[in-house]
């Protein structure tokens, strides 16, 4: 079953970048928003496996969005992807909730890098299966 992505951003040129990458190793994007308003709804209908989220958006932000996200969702997997790379944002990014930040402008392989770890996939985007019996890092 392939990772289900919403990708958020006001700029279409970077959703259509962000688009092409995930669509290229076979994840289904079954949603685009161009606001932070819209990326919660959104969200909340679709209930993506994987939410990309810039910060700079209109009528409602990156940050603030994801903390809507967070609040109705407290298990959702959101990236933050912004051409702003303050560590006092990356901060309050990952304490609001966001699993991973991506820094524009970036490369397709780092973003697949960054959805393996924020998603705990392997290589071929895949679960990563815990060794039987469990093991460092199992949860029972």
């Amino acid at each position: 079953m392939a990772v289900r992505v919403l990708i958020v951003d006001d700029a279409l040129f970077m959703r259509r970048m962000i688009r092409d990458i995930f669509s290229r190793e076979g994840f289904e994007v079954v949603g685009e928003a161009e606001n932070g308003a819209e990326a919660v709804r959104l969200h909340r209908d679709l209930k993506p496996d994987l939410t990309t989220m810039d910060i700079v958006m209109p009528v409602l932000d990156g940050l603030s969005a994801l903390r809507e996200v967070v609040r109705m969702d407290p298990r959702a997997n959101v990236i933050m992807v912004s051409a702003l790379g303050q560590e006092s944002l990356i901060a309050e990014a990952i304490e609001a909730g966001a699993r991973e930040f991506i820094v524009k402008p970036f490369q397709a392989s780092r973003v697949l890098k960054v959805v393996q770890s924020a998603l705990g996939l392997d290589e071929r985007f895949r679960p990563r299966v815990p060794p039987a019996g469990g093991g460092p890092g199992s949860r029972r």
